[in-house]
């Protein structure tokens, strides 16, 4: 976690925060505290939607990119080295003073430290907590022109971008589930989670529907997938898919829900998209669902719906069509 190396740079090791201009952090946690840093001079820069409504909730200005210019600028490192390079080259970009790079030791902050030691001058490193952080005094997009990275057309012919699940092809939970889908899924359609656009793709090749709800939480997804689908039918919404509401029920929810926002799995997040799917589908409603074989779906599925059945998979993933959600009675 920063919080702990924040404040050991700001107290005496060289770190200072600049007396004017604001300050703009780059992907913190949704828990990190930024004591020492003032809040009113604040910008997190978060295109993760329940993170970004996270820190707006804590008083925080948040966008989801930026152009303007900072005095300083705070990178937290993502896990992939790619979108933490860009990161990086973004923050430079922008910045007209002290640039921060913080990340602990699984999100590769070593590697990353050596790569811009040998590009430009830093200070530190703050080792605490199992990670690292340390600064560029002089930022300047010259040296990290080439990391500069953002939504691309892959070999396969659709745009992705680092970061975004499955950015290097079509994620094969996905490709399975296309398979099984049936010809006629209803006018109105849900893709919840829909990443860079690949189920999107695939549903809109359906003409009985009339409107496609094409829901995704990561901002630079949903910008790949406006790239990946032209289809006027598509209604792209950048939201939280656990907490989104439809403004009428729906027909149709396919989804490849994620499982985790760290390294270590995280069930309740594809739980939490099964109850909300029961929430805005009709009463008569589809459910289309893939998802790892280990994961424990199926409790969640029968407590929210009328019919559940497995239909079919493989060693690695399994499918689910579920019907007629239950209205559960709030305690």
């Amino acid at each position: 976690m920063i919080d702990a190396r924040l404040q050991l740079a700001l107290d005496g090791s060289g770190l200072e925060v600049p007396e004017e201009g604001q300050i703009a952090i780059f992907r913190p946690s949704v828990d990190a505290d930024l004591a020492g840093l003032p809040v009113e001079r604040c910008k997190i820069i978060q295109d993760f939607k329940p993170f970004h409504d996270a820190w707006a909730a804590r008083g925080y200005d948040v966008a989801q990119v930026t152009q303007e210019r900072f005095a300083m600028a705070i990178v937290c490192l993502p896990r992939s080295k790619v979108e933490a390079r860009a990161l990086i080259a973004e923050a430079c970009a922008v910045c007209d003073g002290q640039v921060v790079i913080d990340g602990q030791k699984t999100d590769g902050i070593d590697s990353i430290l050596r790569e811009v030691r040998g590009r430009v001058t830093v200070q530190g490193p703050i080792s605490k907590a199992h990670g690292k952080l340390f600064w560029i005094d002089t930022p300047s997009t010259d040296f990290f022109e080439d990391w500069v990275a953002g939504p691309a057309l892959t070999e396969g012919g659709f745009w992705t971008a680092p970061g975004v699940f499955s950015a290097d092809g079509v994620d094969l939970a996905s490709a399975l589930l296309v398979d099984a889908l049936p010809e006629k899924l209803g006018a109105e359609v849900v893709d919840l989670g829909a990443g860079w656009g690949f189920l999107s793709a695939h549903l809109l090749t359906r003409p009985e529907v009339k409107t496609l709800h094409v829901v995704e939480a990561g901002h630079m997804a949903l910008e790949c997938a406006r790239h990946n689908i032209t289809d006027p039918r598509a209604r792209f919404l950048w939201e939280d898919a656990t907490t989104w509401a439809p403004p009428h029920k729906i027909d149709t929810v396919v989804m490849n829900p994620p499982f985790h926002t760290g390294r270590a799995a995280e069930p309740q997040i594809g739980q939490a998209f099964v109850a909300a799917a029961a929430r805005i589908l009709s009463g008569h409603g589809n459910l289309w669902m893939v998802a790892n074989r280990h994961l424990p779906y199926e409790a969640e599925l029968r407590t929210r719906f009328a019919h559940v059945e497995e239909r079919g998979g493989d060693a690695r993933f399994k499918l689910f069509h579920a019907a007629r959600p239950l209205r559960l009675k709030r305690s």
